[in-house]
């Protein structure tokens, strides 16, 4: 689906009763989704979220009149375009919607379907591929958080350079192997919350009713976090998903928790947003640095998300934080921190400065990703009809 310099493959069209929207359908790290061309959609963004609720099927918890897996993990969008600025190759949105919602939240990152943006920005022409090996900058314009990536494109029979999806690189949560996808975040403390630690500490303790002085680590360095000692909920932190969600008494703990922390970092009413995310953590279990399990923000996660990753793993090299205490084996100045979640673990390197306390001035993680699907996603016309080529310019 290549894209020329007036876009004409990434543009809409009536199509009887409905509008096809050109999309390509991507996993990216332990989600998937549609991803769009900006030129393909409406630029109003009343009118663009409506157009992307009716692509995934939402508001209906099946999402079954969508491209939607009724599920938040599988409730994602990504829409990307040619960068805008120097130093810049492709900027993207991500989009989070919940099944049951009505509406398309902007203001988080994902750093799974990070992982199939520069993958999307080649398919559709919007990066040239340059060797076997091709690196581009990509902005997140959700939060301005910034991300070197790179990934393998060989060369095929016919001379053209394409994206490899095969490979041996595997990741907890995707089942195979795939090609491998590095991500470098250069900046990403601050990313919602405006500062690494938000509250100006390590831990903080706040009053929660029904629970009494709860200590927690209230920290962004990619997502905003919760991140509490799951022994304090009475709770182990080695608990599967199912079993999070089937327990009503801990998530309105949690819900509670969170609401709390979100006023306390400077986040305000966080009622209907998607973050701050919880993370419970335990000791290790399997080997690695620490135990995760994450709420997104009320559904536990399967694994964890890439940003709440970098973020946890930052907080264990803080010394004094909650992180910190149950977290083992972390030395030197690019520690590799181990997260084990529900679906295994998550590695991410750290580089450290020389600074007391140290500070995190690198995050790197391997993700993977691949193409599921090209073509046209249908929503009634009711929702949107483009009118005009001059939509498209």
């Amino acid at each position: 689906m290549p894209v020329d310099a007036d876009g004409p493959a990434a543009r809409s069209r009536r199509r009887g009763s409905q509008t096809a929207i050109p999309c390509l359908f991507m996993r990216g790290g332990t989600s998937r989704g549609p991803f769009f061309d900006e030129r393909a959609l409406p630029a109003d963004v009343t009118t663009r979220d409506a157009v992307l609720l009716a692509a995934l099927g939402s508001p209906d918890q099946r999402q079954i009149d969508g491209i939607g897996g009724a599920h938040p993990l599988t409730s994602k969008l990504g829409i990307v375009r040619p960068g805008t600025r120097p130093g810049i190759d492709v900027e993207w949105t991500f989009g989070q919607a919940q099944p049951g919602g009505s509406t398309v939240d902007v203001t988080a990152n994902c750093g799974n379907m990070l992982a199939a943006v520069l993958p999307f920005a080649i398919e559709t022409g919007m990066v040239v591929p340059s060797g076997d090996r091709t690196t581009a900058r990509v902005l997140t314009r959700n939060t301005g958080m910034v991300a070197e990536i790179a990934v393998r494109t060989p060369a095929g029979p016919d001379g053209q350079r394409y994206v490899e999806y095969a490979g041996a690189a595997r990741i907890d949560g995707v089942p195979g192997g795939a090609a491998p996808i590095e991500v470098g975040f250069l900046d990403t403390a601050g990313s919602v919350a405006g500062a690494l630690l938000p509250t100006g500490n390590v831990r903080d303790t706040v009053e929660i009713p029904g629970l009494g002085p709860v200590d927690v680590t209230l920290i962004d360095n990619g997502q905003p976090l919760v991140i509490v000692e799951a022994a304090r909920l009475g709770r182990t932190g080695y608990e599967p998903p199912a079993e999070i969600d089937g327990d009503d008494d801990l998530k309105d703990e949690v819900e509670a928790l969170r609401l709390v922390c979100g006023e306390v970092m400077g986040l305000g009413d966080v009622t209907d947003k998607n973050y701050p995310k919880m993370t419970l953590v335990a000791p290790p279990r399997h080997g690695g640095s620490l135990s995760t399990r994450s709420l997104i923000p009320r559904v536990a996660h399967q694994s964890i998300g890439v940003l709440a990753a970098v973020t946890a793993a930052t907080a264990c090299v803080l010394d004094g934080s909650v992180a910190h205490d149950v977290a083992t084996g972390l030395v030197g100045t690019e520690p590799t921190v181990s997260v084990e979640h529900p679906s295994g673990e998550f590695s991410v390197t750290l580089g450290l400065d020389s600074s007391d306390p140290p500070r995190v001035v690198r995050s790197a993680l391997l993700r993977t990703a691949r193409l599921l699907m090209s073509g046209d996603v249908l929503v009634p016309a009711s929702r949107w009809t483009p009118r005009t080529k001059e939509q498209f310019a």
